[in-house]
């Protein structure tokens, strides 16, 4: 018993006490059950290296026996490439111009279904888990062939598809929609069925020299507080709003005061204010609570309201001195805008050029930008890409935001984090932060080389899984490597 026994003369009259700014960081967070903000920004680095593609899934899928739009149009693509014929256009089945490639994807809110679309028309639900654990044991880039029996939706619609939501209240409907169609066509994935369940149409066309111009629809989006409301942009500077208890036609339509087309779309404070982002490189906002734009809202037969505001983004930039020093800014197409899960002031958008960068939406400035080399430096050829709208994700936490890159094939993983300490952050100081940092790991933006040329991404709610969609409709899985330690290697 003696041995466990400290003597009285082995102990030091003033014990030195344990200085509380160096603290073991793993201690503090065990304690405080919580990540600090700088913890977790520490820990970025080391998220971002992890990532890497680990399986290749092509849209290889028959329907009916027959191949489907999309696999046919690969194929044909593919001929004509190899050919060398045209620009690599195709002509499908229904007799209409397109290309493939993934227009849309998302996760339902649990991470159990993934909904991809593509430009050739193909709805489909994937089963995530069996993509997921289909790749463990394959070498990046082999391309696997994905069990079709496993797909709860699998459709062909009569025209190219850009948008595609899950309900956030009844995560069994799935909404899509095409910039060539007027209609957001709803379908269940409970019934086995092709038809939607529910149709919904804009109010009405534009008339150009006396014939009917359909409005096209670019976004979606599911209020997570009225259950009965979903909200869309239209290619003629409108937001048509739906309560789907009153009928077919939107009970509200929210104007630009343009013709603009407006490509992206998102609900924030509540489903409360709406963000729209424009092809002639605006951000238009509409405060469904209160303002100046409150009034109209109390009567629907006004069907026609100005945004509260609106920022004209290239303006915001040339207030950055050192960006306006090194480079020409002209106004861009904003191809997406996306608000941080992890911080919910911070609006990313995304540009035509390739740019990427935060709006602070409280104080409306710029606060992060991401300029890539221009594709003209790679001697990449980007006419072919003009008519994909890349569309990036946030990663459920640590504000990273996955883009797909311009010109390279490949993601580009955004250190996004809130404060001056992020390496985009406008106001960042390399000298300073390489003095005042003590952890050996950098804070740097990563770029993840894939096989294939990025149009789409999206995170898994739950793992930060990225799925990312491709011009040639594959699906790409990019994640940590699955490891598998054998029995020998145990007994040793």
């Amino acid at each position: 018993m003696e041995k466990y026994l400290v003597s009285r003369e082995s102990v030091p009259e003033n014990p030195k006490r344990c200085n509380s700014s160096n603290r073991w960081k793993r201690s503090v967070v065990e304690l405080n059950g919580r990540f600090e903000p700088k913890y977790r920004h520490d820990l970025s680095a080391l998220l971002m290296q992890s990532y890497s593609q680990i399986g290749a899934f092509p849209h290889l899928y028959h329907v009916d026996r027959v191949l489907c739009p999309t696999h046919e149009g690969i194929v044909i693509a593919q001929i004509l490439q190899r050919s060398r014929a045209g620009d690599g256009a195709m002509i499908d089945h229904r007799g209409s111009f397109g290309k493939p490639g993934i227009s849309a994807l998302d996760f339902d809110c649990k991470g159990i279904y993934l909904v991809s679309a593509t430009r050739s028309g193909c709805l489909t639900v994937h089963d995530f888990e069996s993509l997921y654990y289909q790749c463990n044991g394959t070498l990046p880039g082999v391309g696997l062939k994905e069990d079709q029996s496993k797909h709860l939706l699998h459709i062909t619609l009569p025209q190219q598809l850009d948008a595609v939501r899950w309900n956030l209240a009844n995560q069994d409907e799935v909404a899509c929609a095409s910039t060539r169609s007027n209609v957001v066509s709803i379908y269940d994935i409970g019934y086995i069925s092709d038809e939607p369940v529910e149709v919904l149409k804009t109010r009405r066309s534009i008339t150009v020299v006396g014939s009917d111009v359909q409005k096209g629809l670019s976004d979606i989006a599911f209020s997570a507080v009225n259950t009965s409301r979903l909200i869309a942009s239209d290619t003629h500077g409108v937001v048509n709003i739906w309560d789907r208890r009153v009928g077919v036609l939107p009970s509200l339509e929210l104007s630009t005061g343009s013709h603009s087309t407006l490509n992206s779309l998102q609900l924030h404070a509540e489903n409360q204010i709406i963000f729209a982002a424009g092809k002639h490189g605006s951000i238009y906002m509409w405060d469904l609570r209160g303002g100046r734009t409150s009034a109209p809202f109390q009567n629907h037969k006004e069907v026609r309201h100005l945004p509260l505001t609106s920022l004209k983004l290239a303006s915001m930039l040339e207030k950055i001195g050192t960006l306006k020093a090194q480079s020409k800014i002209v106004p861009q197409e904003i191809h997406s805008i996306d608000l941080d899960p992890s911080c919910s002031y911070q609006l990313a958008f995304h540009l035509d050029d390739g740019w990427s960068g935060i709006l602070d939406v409280y104080n409306s400035r710029v606060t992060h930008v991401h300029c890539p080399p221009p594709a003209w430096l790679s001697d990449s050829n980007n006419s072919a890409d003009q008519l994909h709208l890349r569309k990036p994700s946030w990663l459920s936490t640590n504000s990273i935001y996955a883009v797909g890159s311009s010109s390279d094939h490949g993601i580009h993983l955004l250190d996004f984090f809130p404060g001056s300490s992020s390496p985009s952050h406008v106001d960042y100081n390399e000298d300073i932060q390489s003095l005042s940092e003590r952890t050996k790991h950098k804070k740097q933006n990563r770029f993840v080389p894939l096989s294939e040329g990025v149009t789409a991404c999206v995170t898994h709610p739950l793992n930060n899984t990225i799925v990312a969609g491709t011009k040639n409709s594959s699906l790409l899985v990019v994640s940590q490597k699955q490891q598998c330690t054998s029995d020998s290697m145990l007994e040793q």
